[in-house]
């Protein structure tokens, strides 16, 4: 019994979202589009404070499992938007994997197109701002990178979402790597801080959270129930049904939870 449970929860769901992945059209990576797409407001037309996180699939077929995640920020009055993320090829080329500079904060991710997970803006974003930096400059992997367990990019984001309450963040279940901790830790907050999780070196481990449900995590996989609100969550397949992102303190926006 326990065996069939963990073929439909873990491997079925895999299975599926390769072989959608296999047959889709996927352009070289060197041809690939890193084309903005309308998610984040113009930098030099937007004087108040931004804050997004963004997930995308990452580029061929292992992008059926995994996504890449990174946070923009813009300050207040500033003419273009700060990216900060790791990215393995970097380390290779430059002897860090953490970048930071400044991007496109909705740019397609080699032809993939990002998810918004949080978008804040207004007073008090420029002090989430300050601490999301710290955060970065803190994260204690920049000159180490493994794509599995981690540390890796969603290592990164989930590092930073757990140094800053205020983001919320609730990383999808193919943000593998989100579960590996920092420091050889087996319990920390989860990314959102709204729970705790037990992780032993990214490789299985468990969470329980109000934002991210009850979620377990075997090799990297994680699948587990959504509670606020209800929703599966999947390997390879992700959330179901999809989330809107966690929008706080925009113009015309109640400034709600509606994630």
């Amino acid at each position: 019994m326990t065996a069939w449970i963990l073929l439909g929860v873990f491997v079925a769901p895999a299975l599926v979202a390769v072989g959608v992945r296999a047959f889709a059209e996927r352009p070289h990576w060197g041809a690939a589009s890193h084309e903005p797409t309308g998610q984040a407001p113009v930098a030099s037309e937007t004087v108040e404070p931004v804050v997004q996180v963004y997930a995308a699939r990452t580029w061929g077929l292992r992008g059926a499992l995994a996504v890449h995640t990174w946070i923009a920020v813009k300050r207040s009055g500033a003419e273009n938007y700060l990216r900060h993320e790791v990215i393995g090829w970097r380390l290779r080329r430059t002897g860090t994997a953490l970048v930071r500079e400044p991007g496109g904060p909705d740019a397609m991710w080699f032809s993939n197109p990002p998810q918004l997970l949080v978008d804040l803006r207004g007073p008090g974003v420029d002090a989430v701002i300050d601490r999301i930096e710290a955060a970065a400059r803190d994260y204690p992997y920049a000159h180490e990178y493994r794509m599995w367990p981690g540390p890796n990019s969603n290592t990164f984001t989930a590092y930073v979402g757990r140094r800053v309450p205020e983001l919320r963040l609730n990383l999808p279940p193919t943000a593998i790597g989100k579960d590996y901790l920092t420091d050889g830790r087996l319990v920390a907050r989860s990314p959102s801080g709204t729970g705790y999780q037990l992780s032993l070196h990214g490789v299985v481990g468990v969470t329980a959270a109000l934002r991210e449900g009850v979620e377990i995590n075997l090799f990297g996989s994680a699948a587990g129930i959504g509670l606020y609100p209800p929703a599966v969550r999947l390997p390879g397949l992700g959330t179901w049904p999809s989330r809107p992102p966690l929008r706080i303190g925009s113009p015309g926006r109640d400034g709600t939870d509606r994630s």
